[in-house]
């Protein structure tokens, strides 16, 4: 695989990372910080980090020294998440990094050998069946805790309703399911798959809901998500073009005044080892 396709902007992961940070599920954070690595020292594995929202959220939550070992195709975010990654645990110990250029969907258990704990943030619906069977396999085979945040569902709901939010809707998911050279794209049906991979491994999977909440106060992310979900589905549905134009038109002018709401639902996926499980 050519992971170019992952790739996203450092402008447009700054843009969501507000809502990343209030969608994310605490109380799997505050699960892993009630147990600790027999070791006392967090050796974290975050895979696809980009520009390391992941670190920056999850980092003050642990207590105890971490080292962060932060994976990514791109240099430039790689760069950006080790300059950006916070100095200090919850408990005021000491936060280290090291950067590693890597495919995560070519990663072995030898790759993540040493971690305690191995996270990824909305990186599932991005990748084909096959893919995910690899990263479960890969992750599942280190034997410590995996945290899985913000992953699509395919859910979407807009406040008030319009009768052309649900083809949208439908378009859409059917985009994140497209057909790519590497092989259809999981898209909404990423976490459901990934759980059953690693129950399948023995693993306890707790999954939790982490929905976005655009409106007025968060403008900006709201009309770059509204563009390019509509943009998404009419590529996938050109007939719904003609009306999608006056469509958007009319969503703008009401996410304008403050007048539009939208839950963009994602997962939250926290896997145990059989041995921490139980």
């Amino acid at each position: 695989m050519s992971q170019d396709e992952i790739r996203v902007s450092r402008d447009w992961l700054a843009l969501r990372e507000p809502a990343d940070a209030d969608a994310r599920d605490a109380g799997l954070a505050a699960h892993l910080a009630r147990n600790p690595p027999a070791s006392g020292r967090w050796v974290v594995h975050d895979l696809a980090c980009g520009s390391g929202s992941m670190g920056r959220w999850l980092a003050p939550r642990l207590p105890g020294p971490q080292h962060w070992v932060l994976h990514d195709r791109d240099t430039d975010l790689l760069e950006a998440a080790a300059a950006d990654l916070p100095v200090a645990a919850a408990d005021g110990a000491p936060v280290t990094a090291e950067v590693r250029r890597s495919d995560i969907t070519r990663l072995t258990p030898g790759d993540l050998a040493g971690a305690s704990l191995i996270t990824a943030s909305a990186l599932l619906d991005m990748l084909t069946g096959d893919e995910v069977m690899r990263l479960v396999a890969a992750v599942g085979g280190v034997g410590c805790p995996v945290l899985l945040a913000l992953s699509v569902t395919g859910r979407v709901e807009l406040d008030p309703a319009d009768p052309k939010d649900a083809p949208l809707a439908a378009a859409f998911n059917d985009h994140q399911r497209r057909p790519t050279p590497r092989g259809p794209l999981l898209g909404p049906d990423a976490v459901e798959a990934a759980a059953a991979g690693f129950r399948e491994l023995g693993a306890e999977v707790i999954v939790r809901s982490s929905p976005w909440r655009l409106g007025a106060t968060r403008a900006a992310l709201t009309a770059e998500w509204f563009g390019g979900w509509v943009r998404a589905a009419c590529e996938q549905r050109p007939e719904l073009a003609a009306d999608a134009e006056g469509y958007a038109r009319r969503r703008r002018a009401m996410a304008d005044a403050g007048e539009l709401t939208a839950i963009v639902d994602h997962a939250d996926l926290l896997v145990l080892p059989a041995e921490a499980a139980s």
